[in-house]
């Protein structure tokens, strides 16, 4: 029954946040998620300390970046593809999938590694070297999570569902990049 309590007021602050600050609201959310899938996925990888630049450049990453891409990405989904357009769902889910998710993955790519102090060159060369087999594994988990959030979840609480499922594939990015940094 707290729980309940506590989840409804939870909501309804949201919501009122929704409404008066929507951008902020969600480029916040993703900053929170962002850097709490980092931190779980450094204990998942079981790393002596806590490391927290690198859950401070995930926070920034979200706050600056997807949260604010996915806001007006949504938003402009709808201006492109109206939901009772013939093929719609089709349309969207191919809008997300061939250019939203290879422009975030690189997005994130880059960005941390630039956050991590590392070059242009370098930067590149990550991208180069992970993006290819980390967008084929995006489009495998979040093609489904999309088709739904896209098409059925109502657009002021796409962010919300997407940082839901956000929190495990950070967890997994952030596992992979720490593997691959070992390894140089």
């Amino acid at each position: 029954m707290v729980v309940v309590s506590v989840l409804q007021r939870g909501l309804t602050s949201y919501n009122g946040c929704l409404a008066s600050h929507p951008l902020l609201t969600k480029a916040c959310t993703s900053a929170v998620t962002a850097s709490l899938g980092d931190y779980l996925g450094q204990i998942i990888s079981h790393r002596p300390t806590t490391d927290l630049r690198s859950m401070a450049r995930y926070a920034t990453f979200g706050l600056v970046v997807t949260g604010p891409l996915a806001h007006h990405f949504y938003s402009l989904l709808d201006r492109l593809v109206p939901h009772g357009q013939q093929g719609a769902a089709l349309k969207r889910l191919l809008l997300d999938r061939l250019g939203f998710a290879p422009l975030i993955m690189f997005l994130s790519f880059y960005l941390l590694a630039r956050m991590e102090g590392k070059s242009h060159a370098r930067a590149q060369g990550e991208v180069r070297q992970r993006l290819w087999s980390a967008l084929k594994m995006n489009w495998r988990v979040w093609t489904p999570v999309q088709y739904i959030n896209i098409n059925y979840v109502p657009q002021q609480y796409r962010s919300l569902f997407a940082n839901v499922f956000a929190l495990f594939w950070i967890m997994y990015l952030t596992n992979k990049r720490r593997q691959a940094m070992e390894k140089e």
